[in-house]
């Protein structure tokens, strides 16, 4: 990983304890949520620049991954959407494997593409949506070469 600086585990417990556990398996506990496969992301804080730790639904299609915004399907967007806006220079865990990625928020053909992926990796990402007026916004994360 090279995403360098101070760490903040997350203020929020049962976040804390899932990045703890998997971070010290490799991956190997603590790698689901409501039943389904996640991925842990590194990125840097927008206002504090201290780095954070969020467990994400995995959503990987060749080698790239999607980061839905959907918060639970809350009407505003997690901590870490602008995170990615200020330094879209992420870090990414997918079970003992880990990478550098930028993201990028993508809108159209192919936001809906992708978007048509997350739901059917996480269904819950579908209630969500008919849950909150606003379009959850989508991620793509794509791997920088080292």
């Amino acid at each position: 990983m090279t995403l360098q600086g101070r760490y903040a585990p997350s203020p929020t417990e049962w976040v804390r304890t899932q990045v703890e556990k998997y971070e010290a398996t490799g991956g190997a506990d603590g790698n689901e949520v409501m039943g389904r496969p996640i991925v842990v992301i590194t990125s840097r804080g927008a206002r504090s620049g201290l780095l954070r730790k969020n467990p994400v639904m995995r959503v990987e299609h060749e080698g790239v991954y999607a980061a839905v915004a959907s918060k639970g399907g809350a009407d505003d967007n997690p901590s870490w959407y602008a995170n990615f806006l200020a330094d879209p220079v992420v870090d990414l865990q997918d079970g003992p494997t880990t990478g550098t990625y930028r993201a990028r928020e993508i809108s159209g053909d192919e936001r809906a593409l992708w978007w048509e992926r997350s739901a059917a990796a996480f269904p819950q990402y579908a209630k969500y949506a008919e849950g909150t007026d606003r379009l959850i916004p989508v991620f793509l994360l794509e791997r920088i070469e080292a």
